[in-house]
């Protein structure tokens, strides 16, 4: 905790910035499934190519909204998750979304753990999630951008792999913090943990997982 306390104090005016994309490399992974709209959302950037557009994690949770329990608004925050997780530094990103938009699982999984993470059964979530294409990485960014409960729940959380490299370099790991090797399980003691320390930071669990991410293991050097 004081290597993460030092970490968080000397990040504390940083914040999470919006990643670009390339809506004519979307378009046509999305157009076949009549998604194509999705690639409006966010804003036209003013860096990168032209036609480049940005699109924040504010923008997916205001699309969550409009999303509701509808099968066709669930599919695309799906999709807008996969484009924000993916920016222009995933170039497989197009291709896994078009393979899960492909896969005939895909409504039943939306919906199954749409249900799930709104009830906070992150375990059932983690659990049920089978599309191809889609690793933890970014099944659990749809879990993120899924949770809308309260502020006193602890909401699902990204769990990729440089947020992975900077828990192991604070010396936490899952296994041995759920005590088990049940992914599900590790999972949801993973939410848990961060939500139990960005309450003794002061900061978010969103924040705190975002700075995890962002340092990607360097957890002393920029603590320094």
């Amino acid at each position: 905790m004081d290597i993460l306390r030092r970490l968080v104090d000397a990040n504390a005016q940083r914040s999470q910035g919006a990643v670009r994309f390339r809506p004519d490399t979307w378009r046509p992974r999305l157009e076949p499934f009549e998604a194509g709209h999705v690639l409006d959302i966010g804003k036209e950037s003013t860096s990168g190519r032209r036609g480049d557009r940005e699109l924040g994690r504010d923008d997916v949770t205001a699309l969550r909204s409009h999303a509701g329990d509808d099968p066709a608004g669930l599919r695309d925050l799906f999709v807008a998750v996969m484009i924000w997780g993916s920016g222009t530094t995933n170039g497989r990103g197009p291709r896994h979304t078009y393979a899960a938009l492909s896969d005939a699982r895909l409504k039943d999984v939306l919906r199954d753990t749409h249900a799930s993470v709104r009830s906070g059964n992150l375990e059932a979530a983690y659990t049920r999630f089978t599309l191809n294409g889609v690793g933890r990485s970014f099944f659990t960014k749809w879990f993120a951008a899924l949770d809308d409960r309260g502020p006193d729940a602890d909401r699902a959380l990204i769990l990729d792999a440089r947020v992975f490299r900077s828990l192991n370099a604070l010396g936490w790991t899952s296994r041995e913090a759920a005590g088990v090797s049940h992914w599900p399980t590790r999972y949801a003691v993973y939410v848990s943990t961060m939500h139990t320390w960005a309450r003794e930071l002061g900061v978010t669990a969103e924040w705190l997982e975002w700075l995890l991410f962002d340092v990607n293991g360097r957890v002393s050097v920029e603590a320094a």
